[in-house]
């Protein structure tokens, strides 16, 4: 496999944004893509933000900052990929959506180039399926907020070459983050593992058993985690887990990960969380600060 320096990341959102900055701000040359052009322009603000806020922490210097952005360029798509060793697509978690992407990724990326998703729940192997390299695609789920989680979840497709993965392993070590290799089945790991516990503390909620900062506040200093279950959620975005969780149970045809019916009340009431300013708890206007959490009875 080739040595990985040129890559492109499909999609400017949070997600897309994070992994343009780890991967610019480590050496690599970075073509950023969105069909939203205002949306690529905001992407680019906000890895500069990042950037800021890394500085006024100490953590980086001001010409780092500038060498970073100087990796990055605007691209289109899919012209923005023809000359890639390396595409991560980081687009909505939307089955149809991505299936297109990978298609017109597989005709236009170069013959070596390894395809790449951030996906946090679809099949590596549905998604591979739409190509016609499916050896050469694997999943590289990163974790919210990209510049500061360590982990990446490394999901091996059906088809997933040992060398891809290697070579996949090898960039996210290049990245500071720490590589875990799953294989491909429902949830991976992290989802597998978190959803259900989200999804309990909100029928805890739902069935009256405990209020929201009850319910966080247990598993905060119980459970020594650094965020509460519900407060995650809405950082999450509940569509997003309301999604994950119907991957869950339909992947698995277990009862056990049916999604709340509280959980599926507030996605069909636009009640996203902290993209909405609502959730299981109210929100200041443009900040994730939470200002107080919501009665539920």
């Amino acid at each position: 496999m080739t040595s990985i320096r040129n890559v492109a990341v499909i999609g400017a959102g949070t997600m897309g944004n994070g992994i343009a900055h780890v991967l610019a701000q480590n050496g690599f040359e970075v073509t950023l893509i969105d069909i939203n052009k205002a949306q690529l322009e905001k992407g680019i603000q906000q890895i500069s933000k990042n950037l800021d806020r890394q500085i006024s922490k100490g953590v980086i210097k001001e010409e780092t900052k500038k060498a970073t952005l100087d990796r990055i360029r605007p691209g289109e798509f899919v012209q923005g990929v023809s000359n890639k060793d390396l595409v991560i697509e980081a687009a909505t978690e939307n089955t149809s959506l991505k299936l297109e992407i990978f298609r017109q990724l597989d005709a236009s990326a170069p013959a070596e180039c390894i395809l790449a998703t951030n996906t946090s729940s679809i099949s590596i192997t549905k998604i591979a399926s739409a190509t016609k390299r499916p050896a050469q695609v694997i999943g590289m789920h990163f974790m919210n907020p990209v510049p500061l989680m360590k982990l990446v979840e490394i999901i091996n497709g059906y088809a997933t070459l040992e060398s891809v993965t290697e070579a996949v392993v090898g960039i996210t070590k290049q990245l500071g983050k720490t590589p875990c290799v799953v294989n491909d089945y429902p949830g991976f790991i992290a989802n597998r593992i978190l959803m259900p516990m989200i999804n309990e503390a909100i029928y805890s909620l739902y069935e009256g058993v405990a209020g929201v900062e009850s319910i966080d506040t247990v598993m905060k200093l119980g459970m020594a985690h650094p965020m509460g279950p519900l407060q995650l959620a809405d950082f999450i975005g509940l569509d997003v887990c309301l999604s994950i969780l119907q991957v869950l149970h339909e992947g698995f045809g277990n009862p056990k990960y049916a999604p709340c019916p509280l959980l599926a009340n507030m996605v069909s009431a636009g009640q996203l969380g902290v993209k909405t300013g609502e959730g299981f708890y109210t929100y200041q206007t443009g900040s994730k600060e939470l200002v107080v959490s919501r009665n539920f009875r």
